[in-house]
């Protein structure tokens, strides 16, 4: 077993990610998970992810705060949602997905997905 106690997790800078702190969980440098690895994603009021499409699956968990999901689906078709606490999204490998939060509130968000 391992354990990362969230005072003590490192932070790590993720690409065209604006006002927002990412924090390692498990995996990669945090832990010796070899399949997956997780994160949480603090988001100032006005931070975002960039519009951006990935190679594997992605799943987010609202932790506290609202945060507004974009998704370009494989077939071109576009959506938004509005995520609350304890709510959660998945987007699958290739779909385009920016995460926003619009509030004026901080937001936390869960990240996991597989480790390349």
């Amino acid at each position: 077993m391992h354990i990362t106690r969230f005072n003590e997790a490192k932070t790590y800078q993720a690409p065209n990610h604006d006002d927002m702190t990412c924090f390692r969980l498990q995996g990669k440098e945090a832990s010796p998970c070899h399949q997956m690895w997780m994160g949480m994603s603090v988001f100032e009021p006005g931070g975002q992810t960039g519009f951006d499409g990935s190679n594997v699956e992605k799943i987010y968990f609202v932790v506290e705060g609202e945060i507004t999901v974009f998704c370009e689906a494989l077939d071109g078709q576009i959506s938004e949602a509005v995520l609350g606490p304890n709510d959660s999204c998945v987007f699958l490998i290739g779909e385009k997905r920016q995460l926003k939060n619009l509030s004026n509130q901080v937001a936390k968000v869960v990240l996991v997905m597989a480790s390349p």
